[in-house]
């Protein structure tokens, strides 16, 4: 983002606004996005594959014959684990990317560190950071619920152990994007109304 609006915005005389630009778009989308993404790859897909493993095993219908509710014991610790998980990732992957692009700044756009991280600062405001960490706590909801259905759903051994998880991880994506926008237009709605 620090090279394509750096060298973009150089011809209309608007490097300087690219501190702004890149602070204010991992901060709001890209970070909570990208993270959720890859969490909805690798963890959503272990859910979906290890709870799919357990049903096509047999071992949800013992833990049903023992009494104990399956959504208790395997869903919920694994949507709780999201909920917690996914907004500190996204946190650490927003470090990661204003850091990231201060650094190419400062490498290939001139843009000292000092004056990239003071205007990424002043352009962000609370409420965007809440924003990007609030849709974390949906995507992460996503994510698990996703894994744990597909998981729960499993049957025809192996192959379709491999189709749950391939369905979990295409389902969870698609569902990220969409919300995504759908909790862009909420949040700027209610900051509009908030700040006039």
């Amino acid at each position: 983002m620090s090279l394509q609006f750096g060298f973009g915005l150089e011809r209309f005389g608007g490097k300087l606004y690219v501190p702004k630009v890149v602070g204010l778009s991992i901060m709001r989308e890209l970070g909570p996005v990208l993270t959720c993404l890859m969490l909805a790859g690798r963890i959503g897909s272990g859910i979906a594959a290890e709870i799919g493993s357990m049903n096509v095993t047999q071992q949800i219908d013992a833990i049903r014959a023992l009494g104990t509710d399956p959504i208790k014991r395997i869903v919920i610790p694994r949507v709780l684990a999201m909920l917690l998980v996914a907004p500190l990732l996204t946190v650490m992957a927003d470090i990661i990317g204003v850091l990231g692009g201060m650094v190419l700044s400062y490498y290939e756009l001139n843009i000292t560190t000092g004056f990239f991280f003071h205007n990424a600062i002043v352009a962000l405001r609370t409420s965007d950071f809440i924003v990007g960490v609030g849709k974390t706590i949906f995507f992460g909801l996503i994510i698990a619920i996703t894994g744990c259905y597909y998981g729960l759903t499993t049957t025809g051994g192996t192959q379709g152990v491999g189709q749950s998880t391939t369905r979990s991880v295409v389902t969870a994506c698609i569902l990220i994007t969409i919300s995504d926008f759908i909790l862009t237009k909420l949040f700027w709605v209610f900051e509009r109304g908030l700040y006039g």
